[in-house]
């Protein structure tokens, strides 16, 4: 469920918004007073909509605490008319701004708007590996085709793949229990020079000398 924080002095407005964006799994809480809005815990919601005309605390101020504290976007929402108004709003931090009175179809298409290219802009891309490990059938990929491993070649591969990037060291293979369940002390080079054939020439499982084994791909 989305949630929204919104600060909003006229109550009627904030009821008919909040039972207009409800039909779409979100959520408002709305508080008129802008000390309480600021102590509600913004950080908890996903999205902030101000009023600018607040009791004891103008509405451009608190979006100016807002930015200056949490990571959240925020839609000023006012009947105030001034262009100073909105352009301070925006250089302040605000993300959008919607006039009064709006249709509560925009403001929700507004919301999602924002919300989309906010969630896009703070994504962290994850690094694609063409291995990947199946724990629970047991199985490692490759560009997601099941590799053909023994039992050995599994055990030592599942351990250099959990470990991806860093040396892994030969004590700690053969005594990884799985490893050592299957006697491989003695085969263990060759079942790395096996497990070399089975992957692709791009894929770098190199050797550290006198240390141990790093799996870079």
């Amino acid at each position: 469920m989305t949630k929204i924080l919104m600060i909003e002095d006229d109550a009627e407005y904030a009821s008919l918004l909040s039972s207009y964006l409800k039909q779409y799994n979100i959520e408002v809480s709305n508080y008129e007073d802008p000390f309480l809005g600021l102590s509600a815990g913004v950080e908890k919601y996903d999205l902030l909509i101000l009023d600018l005309t607040l009791p004891g605390m103008d509405g451009l101020e608190v979006c100016k605490e807002v930015v200056s504290k949490y990571d959240i976007p925020i839609i000023i929402s006012s009947a105030r008319s001034d262009l100073s108004d909105k352009v301070i709003g925006l250089q302040l931090g605000a993300d959008d701004y919607l006039p009064k009175p709006y249709d509560p179809q925009e403001m929700y298409a507004r919301i999602i708007s924002l919300l989309r290219r906010y969630k896009k802009s703070h994504r962290q891309e994850e690094p694609v590996y063409r291995l990947r490990l199946d724990e629970e059938k047991e199985t490692v990929f490759l560009d997601d085709v099941a590799l053909e491993l023994t039992a050995a070649e599994y055990a030592v591969l599942k351990l250099l793949v959990q470990n991806r990037g860093s040396t892994v060291s030969k004590e700690q293979i053969l005594y990884d229990s799985e490893v050592f369940q299957l006697g491989s002390d003695a085969s263990l080079a060759v079942i790395l020079n096996r497990l070399r054939k089975k992957l692709d020439e791009d894929i770098q499982l190199k050797t550290v000398r006198g240390v141990g084994y790093r799996l870079l791909s």
